[in-house]
């Protein structure tokens, strides 16, 4: 059914009708005619509009909360202070007083006048006490001492002061059971005291009821660098040994048959290091010389020859290293007029000092 249709059917007082009840009740929503099964009615497509116009408009249209604090988020004191703080104060506040009066049991010795004990009785917890006020009349102020906080730091001084008025005590007590006098007077026992009220106020405290809540609901803050959690330790790795250098050994030359062609690899340069290492004592030492000023790792003119009788060939030191003879060929790489530098096949050179009667090849 067309809307022309739909419009056609509706009667004209039906019209007239419902025109006068929405001018009178224009917030009343009159009732939707039942509809076919799968019809669509055009009081069905309003009323799927204002809908959706009603749930876009509703985030912005809703009216805002005025969010207020809970009873357990306010904290009560005096004045700027905490009831611990207050606490705290007043137990400093007699134990500063208290430490004006001897210490000692015999004549008048105040912990401000024996040297340098006052730093660590009486005036770290003093220093803290002054930064936790300074805390609360001046909030931008310093907020931490070192990688501690000022809660922190409160804690160190009141806890190390109270050792060292125990170990006062402790000392008095113990040279009194032996049968001596009391070393220290009334005001170690009352210091003691006092700094181990401190403590509880400090150290002890977030776990107290009352004074617990001088801790809670506090804003979260990033930590100090130093106050963070440590990073992990790996092993460090081990360096990978380097491989050692593969030796160089110079391969004996290939010769089938006499040849006077210039052998450029006949032998290796670190052979005549060893030669020229040190000085011959006999009588090879004019050749020994000249070899250490001479020889080069350079291309030599080589010849083959061959000694009449046998002859010892001798390293730098002259002692034999292997013999030429009437056998076998030798390989000459250099001739120095009375001495030859003589090759070996296994590699070994030396030098043959008796060259008469050599036949060249």
């Amino acid at each position: 059914m067309t809307n022309e249709e739909r419009d056609a059917a509706v009667p004209t007082d039906d019209v007239t009708q419902a025109g006068e009840q929405s001018a009178e009740a224009p917030t009343s929503a009159a009732p939707a005619e039942a509809a076919a099964p799968g019809e669509v009615t055009d009081t069905a497509i309003a009323e799927e509009a204002v809908a959706e116009y009603a749930e876009a408009e509703e985030p912005t249209s809703a009216p805002v909360a005025a969010s207020t604090p809970s009873v357990d988020d306010v904290q009560y004191g005096v004045g700027p202070f905490s009831v611990r703080e207050i606490a705290l104060t007043s137990v400093w506040f007699v134990a500063f007083i208290v430490s004006f009066f001897s210490v000692a049991s015999v004549g008048f010795n105040s912990v401000w006048t024996s040297g340098l004990s006052w730093i660590l009785t009486i005036g770290l917890p003093t220093l803290a006490v002054i930064l936790i006020v300074m805390r609360r009349l001046s909030p931008e102020g310093i907020r931490r001492v070192g990688s501690l906080g000022i809660d922190q730091f409160a804690s160190v001084a009141f806890s190390v002061s109270a050792m060292l008025w125990l170990q006062m005590v402790w000392d008095s007590v113990s040279f009194a059971v032996q049968g001596g006098p009391m070393l220290h007077s009334w005001v170690a026992w009352v210091e003691l005291v006092l700094m181990a009220g401190g403590v509880v106020l400090t150290v002890f405290a977030p776990f107290l009821p009352t004074l617990k809540e001088d801790f809670a609901g506090r804003p979260e803050a990033p930590a100090h660098r130093n106050a963070r959690a440590v990073r992990k330790i790996i092993a460090r790795p081990r360096p990978e040994p380097r491989p050692a250098p593969a030796p160089v050994y110079a391969a004996p030359a290939a010769v089938s048959e006499p040849s006077n062609e210039a052998v450029t690899d006949a032998y290796a340069p670190d052979a005549f290091t060893s030669l020229s290492s040190e000085s011959p004592s006999n009588e090879a030492a004019p050749a020994a010389e000249d070899l250490t000023t001479t020889v080069q790792p350079t291309a030599h003119q080589a010849f083959w020859a061959l000694s009449p009788v046998e002859r010892d060939v001798l390293d730098v030191q002259g002692n034999p290293i292997f013999s030429v003879g009437p056998t076998a060929w030798a390989l000459v790489i250099e001739d120095r007029g009375e001495v030859f530098v003589v090759r070996h096949e296994d590699g070994r050179v030396g030098f043959l000092h008796d060259v008469s009667g050599i036949t060249r090849g």
